[in-house]
């Protein structure tokens, strides 16, 4: 059970809760503050004060009074009106983790919500009620609006809610667990739905998946430079201490551990070659400003967690209209993100067209086995490779660097924080393939060069994954290879490698 207080939420736990299903629990310390907010804003509609969202419209209809006794009315109305996103659905563990940072953010108290309102986002967590919430919808202020209004649905009973592997209705999920939908109190439908959770719940599963990933190729960036028997000056530590860019310190020594007493790079030690490809040559560099990338990212990410974004706040005499709702700080890193992410795959791509290219490598014309010319080896999958980083390409255009007016020129400047977390997620699918491309095609080129060996704990590695690939001496179908090594890197760390049922 992990207790969550509205300052302590990282990364790590988000991944334990929204994606292991661990329980939560709202800290004591929390409640006595979110009772004193919605008393204050309960005072706020008995003496008719002007307070936004709460005794006015919403958006452009702001200078509309609204009477006390319709202001719960309003709540409900703005919940099931703004209900409005299309498209497929988001994942679970992503609802889930908006969920999750939604009461996270609500708890700190200043947002005019009650306690046993969020106590129902709560128990939808810990009995694995989960909103089906359309993916698009959103332009990033104020909040991701629809998307979370999908979830405040749920919570009134209506719509519908993935549960116990089978999507239903919300009502009768919560039927099956004893959970009476709520009636919003003043403000507690705005309080809901204005806020960043749906584009910090996605940068946060490309963030699970990206530093995954990167330890994943750094495996087959390791493996690369054996096959194509690449020098490893580049990687010395004195080099790297000349610029010392943390990622790129941690990326060199890396590869020097993975490649550790390799009898392939003892064998070419005093060979005549000067200079290596940059795609092998300066993989620290490169791999390294990823890196730190993903680190800046993550410090953003972990801030947006723990911060308020509703509006208006509520404060001890007043309620102030700000922008905290406004996604600008996740729209930039996200798409920085993406672009970090798609050079991680170009350069890979690069490196895999080095492992099939006769004019640079020493191993067989695209790694084929049998009579040369009647084989095609892995020749395709470098088109596949090329193709999949020309798409992130694309993709990596900053969606953040758009805007468009919303809400009758009310919301006149928005971040596109949803778009630009959604092409990421694409981007990180297609990264993902990529690196399976690469480890598939590198352990090849290292079966040519045996009996000699790779370094010891690259080996380690490369001997369970190699499980999953079937021997061959004349070209067929590689698709199986493939997709058994994206099903080990998609799901486990290089250092825990488990081997799924039905992967060979």
């Amino acid at each position: 059970m992990q207790s969550i207080d509205g300052t302590n939420m990282n990364l790590k736990m988000v991944e334990s809760i929204a994606y292991h299903n661990e329980k939560i629990e709202i800290a004591q310390s929390c409640i006595d503050q979110i009772s004193i907010s919605a008393k204050r804003v309960k005072a706020f509609v008995e003496k008719s004060a002007v307070v936004y969202g709460v005794t006015t419209g919403f958006g452009a209809l702001a200078s509309v009074h609204i009477s006390a006794e319709k202001s719960k009315e309003l709540q409900r109305n703005i919940i099931v009106s703004h209900a409005a996103g299309v498209g497929e659905p988001l994942p679970v563990e992503v609802v889930r983790t908006m969920m999750l940072l939604r009461i996270n953010s609500l708890i700190k108290g200043y947002s005019g919500i009650r306690y046993d309102t969020l106590e129902v986002l709560v128990h939808f967590l810990n009995t694995g009620i989960t909103p089906y919430v359309p993916a698009q919808g959103s332009v990033g202020a104020s909040g991701d609006l629809a998307p979370l209004a999908h979830i405040a649905m749920a919570m009134l009973g209506e719509g519908r809610v993935f549960h116990k592997g089978t999507l239903k209705l919300a009502k009768e999920a919560m039927e099956e667990e004893g959970i009476k939908p709520f009636i919003p109190a003043q403000k507690e439908g705005l309080a809901l739905l204005n806020g960043t959770q749906m584009m910090t719940a996605l940068l946060s599963n490309i963030l699970i998946r990206a530093y995954r990933l990167f330890k994943w190729t750094l495996v087959s960036a390791a493996s690369t430079l054996d096959a194509l028997k690449a020098s490893t000056s580049p990687f010395d530590k004195r080099i790297q201490e000349l610029r010392p860019h943390p990622g790129q310190i941690y990326v060199a020594e890396k590869i020097l551990s993975l490649l550790e007493n390799s009898e392939i790079r003892d064998s070419h030690r005093n060979c005549g070659k000067v200079q290596d490809a940059y795609s092998l040559r300066a993989i620290p560099q490169v791999f390294g400003a990823v890196k730190d990338t993903f680190d800046y990212a993550k410090t953003v990410l972990e801030r947006e967690f723990n911060s308020v974004t509703d509006n208006p706040i509520i404060f001890e005499n007043e309620a102030i209209s700000g922008g905290n709702f406004h996604g600008e700080p996740i729209a930039l890193v996200a798409d920085f993100v993406a672009i970090a992410l798609s050079e991680l795959s170009n350069i890979t791509e690069r490196r895999i067209d080095r492992l099939v290219n006769p004019l640079v490598s020493s191993l067989p014309p695209f790694l084929a086995k049998g009579e040369e010319g009647l084989n095609s080896g892995f020749m395709i999958w470098q088109y596949t490779a090329a193709s999949l980083v020309s798409e992130n390409k694309a993709l990596s255009h900053p969606g953040s660097v758009d805007s468009i007016p919303t809400s009758a020129f009310q919301e006149d400047h928005v971040s596109m924080g949803s778009v630009s977390v959604r092409k990421a997620y694409s981007i990180i699918a297609n990264c993902e393939k990529v690196t399976a491309i690469e480890l598939m095609l590198a352990m090849r080129g290292l079966d040519f060069l045996k009996p000699k060996e790779t370094g010891t704990n690259l080996k380690k590695i490369l001997e369970v994954l190699q499980k999953t690939q079937k021997p061959h001496q004349n070209d067929r179908y590689f698709g199986d290879d493939f997709n058994a090594l994206l099903e080990i890197i998609s799901g486990n760390e290089p250092e825990n490698i488990k081997i799924h049922n039905g992967v060979r």
